[in-house]
Protein backbone atom coordinates (compact mmCIF):
# COMPACT_ATOMS: atom_id res chain seq x y z
CA UNK A 1 0.00 0.00 0.00
CA UNK A 2 1.21 3.55 -0.73
CA UNK A 3 0.11 7.07 0.15
CA UNK A 4 -1.27 9.62 -2.29
CA UNK A 5 -0.88 13.39 -1.99
CA UNK A 6 -4.42 14.67 -1.50
CA UNK A 7 -3.96 18.14 -0.03
CA UNK A 8 -1.26 20.79 0.10
CA UNK A 9 -1.38 22.96 3.24
CA UNK A 10 0.03 26.48 3.31
CA UNK A 11 0.71 28.41 6.52
CA UNK A 12 -0.01 32.11 5.91
CA UNK A 13 0.00 35.35 7.82
CA UNK A 14 -2.44 36.98 5.37
CA UNK A 15 -4.88 34.21 4.51
CA UNK A 16 -6.91 36.27 2.04
CA UNK A 17 -3.82 37.38 0.09
CA UNK A 18 -2.37 33.89 -0.09
CA UNK A 19 -5.68 32.18 -0.87
CA UNK A 20 -6.37 34.64 -3.72
CA UNK A 21 -2.83 34.26 -5.11
CA UNK A 22 -2.87 30.45 -5.13
CA UNK A 23 -6.49 30.23 -6.35
CA UNK A 24 -5.59 32.43 -9.34
CA UNK A 25 -2.25 30.69 -9.92
CA UNK A 26 -3.85 27.24 -10.00
CA UNK A 27 -7.27 28.13 -11.44
CA UNK A 28 -8.94 26.87 -8.23
CA UNK A 29 -12.18 27.92 -6.54
CA UNK A 30 -11.70 29.67 -3.21
CA UNK A 31 -14.00 28.73 -0.34
CA UNK A 32 -13.78 30.63 2.93
CA UNK A 33 -14.36 28.44 5.97
CA UNK A 34 -16.89 30.61 7.79
CA UNK A 35 -15.34 33.26 10.00
CA UNK A 36 -12.39 31.05 10.90
CA UNK A 37 -8.78 31.64 9.93
CA UNK A 38 -8.72 29.14 7.06
CA UNK A 39 -9.59 28.84 3.37
CA UNK A 40 -9.97 25.81 1.15
CA UNK A 41 -9.07 25.90 -2.53
CA UNK A 42 -10.86 23.42 -4.75
CA UNK A 43 -9.76 22.27 -8.22
CA UNK A 44 -11.96 23.14 -11.19
CA UNK A 45 -14.92 20.86 -11.91
CA UNK A 46 -13.14 19.41 -14.95
CA UNK A 47 -9.99 18.46 -12.96
CA UNK A 48 -9.07 14.78 -12.84
CA UNK A 49 -10.58 12.78 -10.00
CA UNK A 50 -8.39 13.01 -6.91
CA UNK A 51 -6.81 16.34 -7.88
CA UNK A 52 -4.91 17.92 -4.99
CA UNK A 53 -6.79 20.48 -2.90
CA UNK A 54 -5.14 23.38 -1.07
CA UNK A 55 -5.74 24.38 2.55
CA UNK A 56 -4.59 27.83 3.67
CA UNK A 57 -4.30 28.20 7.44
CA UNK A 58 -3.15 30.99 9.71
CA UNK A 59 0.45 31.17 10.90
CA UNK A 60 1.27 33.82 13.47
CA UNK A 61 4.89 34.22 12.54
CA UNK A 62 6.50 35.21 9.22
CA UNK A 63 8.53 32.82 7.09
CA UNK A 64 12.20 33.19 8.03
CA UNK A 65 14.21 30.56 6.12
CA UNK A 66 14.20 28.73 2.79
CA UNK A 67 11.45 26.13 2.41
CA UNK A 68 12.49 22.54 3.11
CA UNK A 69 9.87 21.39 0.58
CA UNK A 70 8.12 23.24 -2.22
CA UNK A 71 5.66 22.76 -5.06
CA UNK A 72 6.72 22.53 -8.73
CA UNK A 73 4.23 23.83 -11.29
CA UNK A 74 4.09 23.04 -14.98
CA UNK A 75 2.22 25.35 -17.36
CA UNK A 76 -0.80 23.54 -18.80
CA UNK A 77 0.00 24.85 -22.29
CA UNK A 78 3.79 24.45 -21.94
CA UNK A 79 4.56 28.18 -22.31
CA UNK A 80 6.91 28.74 -19.37
CA UNK A 81 7.72 32.38 -20.14
CA UNK A 82 4.07 33.37 -20.36
CA UNK A 83 3.21 31.44 -17.19
CA UNK A 84 6.06 33.07 -15.25
CA UNK A 85 4.87 36.52 -16.39
CA UNK A 86 1.31 35.66 -15.33
CA UNK A 87 2.47 34.52 -11.88
CA UNK A 88 4.58 37.67 -11.50
CA UNK A 89 1.51 39.77 -12.34
CA UNK A 90 -0.38 37.97 -9.54
CA UNK A 91 2.27 38.94 -6.99
CA UNK A 92 5.05 36.36 -7.29
CA UNK A 93 8.69 37.49 -7.39
CA UNK A 94 11.87 35.91 -8.70
CA UNK A 95 13.96 33.97 -6.17
CA UNK A 96 17.65 33.16 -6.22
CA UNK A 97 18.32 29.97 -4.30
CA UNK A 98 21.63 29.25 -6.04
CA UNK A 99 20.24 27.92 -9.30
CA UNK A 100 22.25 28.29 -12.50
CA UNK A 101 21.06 29.88 -15.76
CA UNK A 102 20.59 26.52 -17.50
CA UNK A 103 18.32 24.89 -14.91
CA UNK A 104 15.13 23.15 -16.06
CA UNK A 105 13.01 25.40 -13.84
CA UNK A 106 12.36 29.00 -12.81
CA UNK A 107 12.30 29.71 -9.07
CA UNK A 108 9.69 32.15 -7.76
CA UNK A 109 8.32 33.24 -4.39
CA UNK A 110 4.65 33.68 -3.57
CA UNK A 111 3.52 36.94 -1.88
CA UNK A 112 4.67 35.70 1.56
CA UNK A 113 8.07 34.50 0.33
CA UNK A 114 7.46 30.75 -0.08
CA UNK A 115 9.57 29.37 -2.90
CA UNK A 116 8.07 27.38 -5.76
CA UNK A 117 9.23 26.42 -9.24
CA UNK A 118 7.84 26.55 -12.74
CA UNK A 119 9.21 23.58 -14.64
CA UNK A 120 10.58 24.01 -18.15
CA UNK A 121 10.34 20.30 -18.91
CA UNK A 122 7.17 18.68 -20.28
CA UNK A 123 6.84 16.08 -17.47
Amino acid sequence: MTAVIRQWTIDARDIDLMARFWAEALGYRLERDGDGPTCHLWPPDDAPEGAVTVWVQHAGEPKTTKNRAHVDLRPADGDVDREVERLLSLGATYADVGQGPDEAFVVLRDPEGNEFCVLKVPR
